[in-house]
């Protein structure tokens, strides 16, 4: 919240208390025998509302006190419940339900206690109740309508972020096709140019003829392009992965995600699809863990087998098997890698509760 917000909060809350002092003292002129400790009264339980955004519970409990005194020397009317009906809805509305009640029986009591016993005066204090409910009422229903704003709110930055990810993700992956592509096509066939180019001119000077300047341009050219080929290639491959699962850990275990990995087998260097696989896999599933399992343990196990690698991702979290999650970009990412890669890949939630991914890479070349 703004600077300029909170002044107008504040603002607005002192007007509020004058308002109702204003109000409350307004009503006490008319009566004849109001004093000057009655006014008194009267603004001291009023002026608390100023602060009734920073202090609730303090703010009602000095209102209904003085509101209390005021109505048992004064005997008012029911106007003079507005202090304490204030305090009470804003108690109610920050969860303070407990609070809002005592005080509300509190200030009734008293009121009750200074009444003549008549029908009148029963109506009156069972209006007073009345108030005090829709008071109370009120507080809480303005309370979860702020909750719903904020989760309507949050859901809304969720899905945004996830739509962001997921675009992100489809870029990335467009741009490593797109390189593979270069790579495997025309870094090839520039090759092919420039050795023939090469072989020509070496020949030719070989058998002490002239090199034709066309066929030197060519092999310049075809060199020059091979090197900015190259770097166009390491600038589509920027979104790499540059660390490794253990480093992926480390940084959930740093943003307060409870992990545990596990590595066992002979552990060595994979090839580029296979450590890009398994460094997607694990942060995924390290992210969805963070994003839907609650406050949950994950266990990270990364198995180098003979002719595979076996990654799995686990976490004790809110997953329920008979309630299985709509497989989303992440899961359809990680299967299409796996699938590429010639592997199987298993990801639902367990038994026992929670959610599981387990992936088989074959370390051998992609069929």
């Amino acid at each position: 919240m703004s600077g300029r917000q909170v002044t107008r909060g504040r603002l607005a809350d002192a007007v509020l208390a004058v308002v109702v002092g204003a109000l409350v003292m307004t009503t006490a002129a008319f009566d004849d025998d109001t004093t000057a400790l009655d006014h008194a009264l009267i603004a001291l339980a009023s002026a608390p509302l100023a602060f009734h955004r920073t202090a609730p519970r303090a703010v009602l409990a000095v209102t209904t006190a003085l509101g209390t005194a005021y109505v048992l020397h004064a005997h008012p009317g029911p106007l003079s419940a507005l202090p304490v009906l204030g305090a009470v809805h804003t108690a109610a509305r920050v969860g303070h339900r407990g609070v809002a009640a005592a005080g509300s029986a509190v200030f009734l009591a008293g009121y009750v206690a200074t009444g003549p016993g008549t029908q009148a005066a029963a109506e009156r204090a069972g209006l007073l109740a009345g108030w005090f409910l829709c008071a109370v009422v009120t507080g809480l229903a303005d309370r979860n309508w702020q909750a719903y704003l904020r989760q309507t709110e949050q859901r809304a930055a969720e899905a945004e972020r996830t739509r962001e990810e997921a675009a992100l993700r489809r870029a990335g992956e467009e741009r490593l096709r797109i390189a593979r592509e270069l790579h495997d096509s025309l870094t090839h066939s520039i090759s092919i140019v420039k050795l023939q180019a090469g072989v020509a001119v070496h020949l030719a000077r070989k058998r002490g003829e002239e090199v034709p300047p066309a066929l030197l341009a060519i092999q310049e050219a075809s060199g020059e392009a091979m090197r900015e080929l190259r770097s166009a290639l390491q600038v589509l491959r920027a979104d790499e992965p540059s660390g490794t699962p253990a480093l992926l850990v480390e940084r959930a275990r740093a943003a307060g995600l409870a992990v545990e990995l596990t590595v066992s087998g002979a552990e060595r260097a994979l090839p580029d699809a296979v450590h890009r696989a398994a460094y997607r896999i694990v942060q995924e599933g390290l992210t969805n863990a963070a994003r839907h399992a609650g406050p949950a343990e994950v266990t990270v196990r990364i198995d180098y087998g003979e002719g595979e690698l076996t990654i799995g991702v686990d976490d004790d979290g809110a997953a329920d098997p008979a309630r299985p999650p709509a497989h989303g970009t992440g899961l359809t990412g990680m299967r299409e890698r796996v699938t590429a890669l010639g592997g199987t890949l298993h990801a639902a939630p367990r038994t026992e509760g929670g959610f599981s991914v387990r992936a088989r890479l074959p370390l051998g070349e992609a069929p």
